[in-house]
């Protein structure tokens, strides 16, 4: 007569129970559930990971005398590990893993035999990561130091700390990429055996949409399942993508229970994600959310000293001050800036000088910053007033000149998305009371004087007329 799943787990049941103790048994077998027999396969569904590795650790010898018992020597067993409860929406949701090639037999070492052997099974792939992003070559300051505390923290100890997941986001450019693959770069050096896993979201999601085309979502899944941190970077790029998010969220669910490490990025903070399934953003609040801003001016300083050591370029400071308050958007464009600047230098055989950075910015900085630069408005208006652009930075109190500067000021603060630091230091090193003083001052002058204010809009019209035929 053919055995079913059930009948012979039930007689598996009474032999482990007589080697286990009551208590014991009640605690971990009670709550397996036999799923399947396919000839002397038994497939077994247990509630989670640990779960799975407890019984592994603990019971591999009971379980292995009494399988042999009912199904003889080329038995084998298989688990079933449930890594999604679901709720009313959504089905549970269970993986299951193929079963070992040693079989449960005398001759094999059966004590450490692991049905869930993933890693040898699988394919050996890369980290992904960029060797040259690391710790050393980031450069902290106030805009980013939260996320690149708990990323260090995350690093010495992954999985451990209560950083789990640590979803990092902010705008392009700020160093998220970077910081994430520095905390990867960072656990392969500490923690060699694990394996660290580096992936775009778009990555994730074509490699998904092969795995469906060619029927092999199990692999898709073993393959993830075996990660000990992943590193998943733009995270806002699933939305809309229901199917991806679906695997997604069971690969994070199991992951998270086997105390392995994920980390994310995002261009926004979770509660600002749309198209993403609200238990999906959830799980994305369990840990830390950090963010990273634009770097303050002594920042972008600090980084672009940072890039010219690397490099042996040494730059005078009065250029770098220049370029840190022309360009204040975020790391990436400051960057680009000291490449061209040092192209620029190189291929003209110039030696780098305030000069040739203003020529080299002339290009860059009105589309980094606005349509209307700082230095097009102060051309602009000293040329309606018949001043000098030198006069309008000059320390002079001359009162047609202090209304030109005042005037510059103004459209620099509205035409531009410079710091108030920033433009001051356009003006001849002025501080940002100065500026706010004098945009104040304009906006009074514009209430109280039509005359005044018939002027400053006949300048406005000039900046609009003069950008668009730049």
């Amino acid at each position: 007569m053919q055995k079913d799943c059930k009948t012979v787990w039930e007689d598996c049941l009474r032999h482990i129970k007589a080697e286990i103790g009551e208590q014991s048994f009640n605690t971990w077998f009670r709550p397996i559930v036999p799923l399947k027999l396919e000839g002397q396969v038994l497939t077994i569904q247990v509630p989670s990971q640990f779960f799975y590795e407890y019984l592994e650790e603990h019971f591999i010898g009971p379980m292995r005398r009494s399988l042999l018992a009912n199904l003889g020597n080329k038995a084998r067993l298989q688990y079933s590990v449930i890594v999604d409860k679901g709720d009313e929406s959504h089905k549970p949701m269970s993986v299951n893993y193929p079963t070992s090639d040693r079989k449960v037999n005398g001759k094999s070492n059966i004590e450490n035999f692991s049905p869930f052997d993933i890693k040898s099974s699988a394919p050996t792939h890369e980290s992904n990561l960029n060797s040259n992003y690391i710790f050393d070559n980031f450069v902290e300051g106030d805009c980013n130091r939260l996320a690149r505390s708990a990323g260090y923290a995350v690093a010495k100890k992954p999985g451990v700390t209560s950083f789990n997941p640590l979803l990092l986001y902010g705008g392009v450019g700020l160093g998220k990429t970077h910081l994430v693959q520095a905390v990867g770069n960072e656990i392969k050096g500490q923690y060699p055996d694990k394996f660290v896993l580096y992936v775009s979201s778009e990555k994730f999601t074509n490699q998904f949409i092969e795995a469906l085309r060619n029927n092999n979502i199990q692999h898709f899944s073993n393959y993830y399942l075996q990660v000990d941190t992943l590193i998943i970077d733009d995270v806002q790029f699933l939305s809309g993508k229901e199917k991806t998010q679906e695997i997604f969220f069971h690969i994070f669910n199991h992951l998270h229970q086997s105390g392995k490490q994920i980390i994310m990025t995002s261009d926004c903070p979770p509660r600002d994600l749309k198209g993403l399934q609200e238990r999906l953003l959830s799980r994305f609040k369990w840990g830390l959310t950090a963010d990273l801003q634009t770097p303050d001016f002594e920042t972008r300083i600090a980084i672009m000293q940072k890039k010219l050591q690397s490099e042996g370029i040494d730059i005078p400071d009065n250029v770098l001050e220049y370029l840190a308050y022309s360009v204040d958007t975020n790391i990436r464009e400051l960057e680009g800036v000291l490449i061209s600047l040092v192209a620029q230098a190189s291929l003209n055989r110039k030696e780098i000088d305030l000069q040739l950075a203003k020529d080299t910015l002339k290009n860059i900085v009105q589309d980094i910053d606005s349509d209307v630069g700082v230095d097009f408005i102060q051309k602009t208006v000293a040329e309606h007033y018949d001043v000098s652009l030198d006069d309008i930075k000059s320390k002079t109190r001359k009162k047609e000149i202090v209304v030109a500067r005042q005037v510059a000021m103004y459209f620099s603060k509205e035409h531009t998305s410079l710091s108030l630091k920033s433009i001051g230091y356009h003006f001849g090193g002025r501080d940002h009371s100065t500026v706010i003083h004098a945009v104040q001052t304009v906006s009074d002058l514009m209430e109280v004087d039509s005359k005044f204010k018939d002027e400053v809009d006949n300048i406005r019209k000039k900046l609009q007329i003069k950008s668009y035929n730049r």
